[in-house]
């Protein structure tokens, strides 16, 4: 068995995270094809949006990992999710489904609350997880209401800074949310820290990322469920 993870920006937590939850869900023995290209998040933070070039080299990636023989294949990143979502049909005729690490995420939070803190570091990442959010919500017929949370200047910074930074920035919406979701994967080591500090339910996404590709791959008959 073969996936592919596609990274648009890699910290060593990120893909320590990453490779830890899919070993996890599918064993050690999964063959893990991954690319990065760091690139495409510069291009979009520049922009402040997905731009023609950056989505293009993306979509690109994925089907690399289609023509490497990949079972299937998890996007990492948040601020290119709907750029995952406009190949969904391409994905599904060569038999390669594209999992989004953030979806099954985003699904939980509307069933854990109606009031969704969301928490990034980078704008061109905030706005597409609130998207994604609210869609969420519609499948789940119900209405919730987002609190942002942009910690600024944090991106970058080493673990016990980062910590400082994420602390601060959610005591200012911690006592307004039922829940609170980390719209990046590389911040999931913060997650436990968060929520014993807190006392909400903070969700990070390589865990539910790792369990949607593993669904994926049951769906398409690869393994067993």
């Amino acid at each position: 068995m073969k996936v592919g993870v596609v990274y648009t920006s890699t910290t060593p937590e990120l893909i320590e995270d990453v490779n830890r939850e899919i070993k996890k869900e599918l064993g050690n023995d999964v063959e893990i094809y991954a690319q990065q290209d760091p690139s495409i998040l510069g291009d979009v933070r520049e922009a402040g949006y997905v731009t023609q070039a950056p989505a293009a080299r993306l979509i690109k990636m994925f089907m690399n990992a289609a023509e490497e023989g990949c079972d299937a294949v998890l996007n990492a990143c948040s601020s290119v999710g709907e750029v995952a979502d406009s190949v969904q049909v391409t994905a599904a005729y060569i038999g390669m489904p594209i999992v989004r690490i953030d979806e099954e995420m985003c699904r939980d939070a509307v069933r854990k609350g109606l009031k969704v803190g969301v928490m990034a570091t980078l704008p061109t990442t905030l706005v597409p997880t609130c998207n994604t959010v609210n869609r969420m919500a519609r499948e789940c017929n119900k209405h919730v209401e987002i609190s942002q949370c942009l910690v600024e200047n944090a991106f970058g910074l080493d673990q016990e800074q980062f910590r400082k930074r994420m602390s601060a920035s959610a005591e200012t919406i911690a006592k307004d949310v039922d829940v609170i979701v980390l719209a990046q994967g590389s911040m999931a080591y913060c997650a436990k820290y968060l929520s014993d500090k807190f006392g909400v339910p903070v969700l990070a996404s390589p865990a539910y990322g790792a369990a949607a590709l593993k669904a994926a791959l049951v769906k398409k008959g690869v393994i067993n469920g």
